[in-house]
């Protein structure tokens, strides 16, 4: 079943890449020079539109960030290239050794900001905070927080 919607989702970026409007040698949904790897059940792709909606056990990554979720709604232009991504359902999202949960998140993929909304768990080592939405900055790692609380580890006194 797995390797039967894997090719699913392989046969349909296919489909979406030699429709489109304009031919390109870049790869199928690239994202700012890297590749957008997608995985999921199933994919409804509206060529038309731009627009495209994976379900089922949801896999996107690129570069160091991957992202999981039950649906993640996609848009795109012709060459495809994608633009946008909404994940939502309950969102697990991890970049550069920063494990991040939350309801929903919004990628812009031309700004490279990760948005997680809804109430976020973030952790990394022993520590972990909390925060109503968390921006992460995926090119450096950066992460802003609203509305905090949380616990930071102190090395022992020497």
């Amino acid at each position: 079943m797995v390797m039967k919607a894997r090719l699913l989702v392989a046969a349909s970026l296919l489909v979406l890449a030699t429709t489109a409007a304009e031919s390109s040698a870049d790869p199928i949904l690239a994202v700012g020079g890297d590749a957008l790897n997608l995985q999921a059940d199933k994919l409804d792709v509206d060529v038309s539109t731009g627009e495209a909606v994976l379900t089922g056990n949801v896999a996107l990554s690129k570069g160091d960030l991957k992202v999981a979720c039950p649906r993640i709604d996609l848009k795109f232009d012709n060459t495809p290239h994608v633009k946008w991504a909404k994940g939502s359902g309950g969102v697990v999202a991890d970049v550069r050794g920063v494990h991040a949960e939350a309801p929903e998140v919004e990628l812009d993929l031309s700004r490279q900001i990760l948005d997680l909304r809804g109430g976020v768990r973030l952790t990394r080592g022993q520590g972990w905070l909390q925060a109503d939405r968390a921006t992460i900055d995926i090119a450096s790692a950066k992460v802003t927080l609203a509305q905090v609380k949380g616990s930071i580890p102190v090395p022992p006194a020497k």
